[in-house]
């Protein structure tokens, strides 16, 4: 358990930002299941318009730490490829 003040205002802090980022890989990856949900049902329309909502959301959580670029720009790439893949 934290003992001096500034571990226990870092402990404060790291429950702050874990709720947040929480919250933020939560609609990284609800924002990814809606593509993946309109790829399965074949509806490439529909998977183009969710795409184009979820890459912001992907670029967002990779510029801000939460994830990796590379898996931000692996996951760009593969559900792109998928919805290439419908026609």
């Amino acid at each position: 358990m934290a003992n001096s003040a500034q571990a226990r205002k870092r402990a404060r802090q790291a429950e702050v930002r874990r709720q947040h980022n929480a919250s933020r890989r939560s609609m990284f990856r609800t924002y990814v299941k809606k593509v993946l949900k309109m790829i399965a049902a074949g509806d490439k329309e529909a998977a183009s318009a969710a795409y184009k909502e979820a890459v912001p959301i992907i670029d967002d959580a990779a510029q801000s730490g939460l994830i990796h670029k590379n898996k931000a720009a692996r996951h760009k790439s593969r559900l792109n490829a998928h919805i290439k893949a419908m026609a």
